[in-house]
């Protein structure tokens, strides 16, 4: 127990000059860490510290499902008419398709077409010529969690597209997400971003529909009716477009877009996959002289005539667009869409100044317990209480320099776990001390009495930190946001606690006793 190997030694100096190196960063100014490199930054500020917004979505789901459904009735009303099957009464109805079969020697055929439509996704109910396809309920599940995780991911690239550092998006709940932007304290513009679908399409206009038929009401099946975005008649309304359901191109084979200038106008230039390229390709080669509508969220931002084919698989999209839209809508066709519109339910902007107040508060309370904690323990255990106050001091740096290292978030209730850890570190000093004492008073000599001190402590100390760590654990699982910080500032502080009290307090005790042969502990 009074015999540390080389080996440890140098591992027990190499953790604290790593702590050392890690938390360095957090004393300088913020103008000398932009020269850093990346793995050596300041601890993060949380939103509760350095200001920002606190936004609150929830992710539409059911418009997922909607889309799905319009997308299988395109699909049947195609196969149909490949299959030359007569039907009428296609749509959507009470969560289904349905669809009727007049004639009865096409009944078995459309039936057999619509079970191959999705076999592990749709059931098939057949009532006298008249079908109702249905989604499964493990179906619909897993699409709307893979919508929540999509647009969480969505969501994170189009936050960090804008430049925001450090910020925090989670899911909460089934169909929530939490966005904080540390820092932010104007958040329209990225609230704008945020919850704008950016669905990008292209479709044929459809040069045989009757315009004023559709305004009517009227659209011809396969069809749809949409406005401009931009473009206005004299009496100031947009211009409709009749445009073909069926989707030619779609943004998602989209793997660049730049804002850019066409003949002095703000313009977003775009580039496609290789698929995606070839399916442009065909479609403006089989046809050159028609109308190619590119629609965004429902609007149509321009429908260029197709002069010839395009076939490098790059274009450009034109617009009224300020300088500033040009580079949101590339920002977003870059990030991608979301795969179901986004509802902002809370919005909260927590101000520099607060933010301020509780990083002076905090450091109060932390600066206040520590000097509290270091007199307590000179004065009870002397010099020892010297040695458990340096162990103290190494505890700090490696808790800092590991959140610093891990790119943790540093918030109020994380400077509260911090506070916590201060009173923490010591205990395990304490138990060994008086166990010590303890041994003294019944006649051992010094290196028996240390040794069993620490022989003894140590379960004692391994049970109450074990169980401190396992509610560490439990409150990052189950918490969010402030619980989570608090949560990750007491696990690590009761690790880096335990190490300094077991391995670098003991090594301090350890080098005096060596080095002095003491007849008497100053304890």
């Amino acid at each position: 127990m009074l015999y540390f190997a080389k080996w440890k030694i140098g591992l027990i100096l190499s953790v604290i000059l790593a702590g050392l190196v890690f938390a360095f960063p957090n004393v300088l100014p913020s103008s000398a860490t932009d020269d850093l490199p990346e793995w050596l930054t300041p601890v993060n500020l949380g939103l509760d510290l350095q200001g920002g917004s606190h936004l609150l979505l929830e992710v539409e789901t059911d418009a997922v499902i909607e889309e799905q459904l319009t997308n299988l009735v395109e699909t049947v009303r195609a196969r149909f008419r490949e299959a030359r099957i007569r039907y009428r009464d296609l749509g959507v109805e009470g969560g289904s398709v349905t669809v009727r079969v007049p004639e009865a020697e096409d009944r078995d055929e459309g039936e057999s077409i619509l079970r191959d439509l999705e076999p592990e996704a749709t059931t098939v109910d057949r009532e006298e010529g008249r079908f109702i396809v249905s989604y499964t309920e493990e179906a619909l599940t897993e699409r709307r969690i893979n919508a929540v995780t999509q647009s969480i991911e969505i969501v994170r690239r189009r936050v960090d597209e804008t430049g925001t550092r450090e910020a925090s998006i989670q899911r909460q709940g089934e169909e929530r997400i939490i966005v904080e932007l540390p820092g932010i304290d104007d958040p329209e513009r990225v609230k704008e971003l945020i919850g704008r679908t950016a669905k990008l399409t292209f479709h044929m206009v459809d040069h045989d529909a009757d315009i004023q038929e559709a305004m009517r009401g009227r659209v011809p099946p396969g069809s749809m009716l949409l406005d401009a975005q931009d473009e206005t008649t004299t009496q100031g309304q947009p211009i409709p477009y009749v445009v073909q359901r069926r989707v030619n191109v779609s943004g998602d084979r989209l793997t660049d877009a730049q804002p850019s200038f066409q003949n002095g106008q703000p313009v977003v230039s775009f580039r496609f996959d290789a698929a995606g390229a070839r399916q442009f390709g065909n479609v403006t080669t089989d046809n050159v002289g028609r109308q190619l509508a590119i629609v965004l969220d429902n609007k149509v931002i321009s429908a260029p005539r197709i002069n010839e084919p395009i076939i490098g698989g790059s274009g450009v999209i034109t617009g009224q667009f300020s300088v500033q839209e040009a580079q949101d809508l590339a920002l977003l066709l870059r990030a991608g869409a979301l795969p179901a519109p986004l509802t902002v339910l809370e919005e909260r902007t927590v101000g520099p100044g607060l933010g301020a107040d509780s990083i002076e508060a905090g450091a109060l309370a932390s600066l206040l317990g520590l000097v509290l904690v270091v007199v307590f323990m000179v004065i009870a255990y002397g010099l020892f209480g010297v040695f458990a106050n340096i162990a103290l001091l190494a505890n700090l740096t490696i808790l800092l320099g590991a959140l610093s290292g891990l790119g943790a978030t540093l918030t109020l209730p994380g400077i509260a776990g911090i506070v916590l850890t201060v009173g923490m570190a010591v205990d395990a000093n304490v138990l060994i001390y008086e166990r010590i004492r303890e041994e003294i008073r019944n006649g051992r000599t010094v290196q028996n009495a240390i040794e069993t001190g620490y022989r003894s402590a140590m379960v004692t100390i391994l049970d109450s930190n074990v169980t401190t760590l396992v509610a560490a654990v439990l409150l990052f699982a189950f918490g969010s946001g402030p619980v989570k910080g608090f949560a990750v500032t007491l696990g690590i502080g009761i690790v880096t606690s335990m190490f300094t009290a077991i391995m670098v307090n003991r090594l301090m005790v350890v080098t005096y006793i060596r080095r002095t042969r003491p007849k008497t502990l100053p304890i």
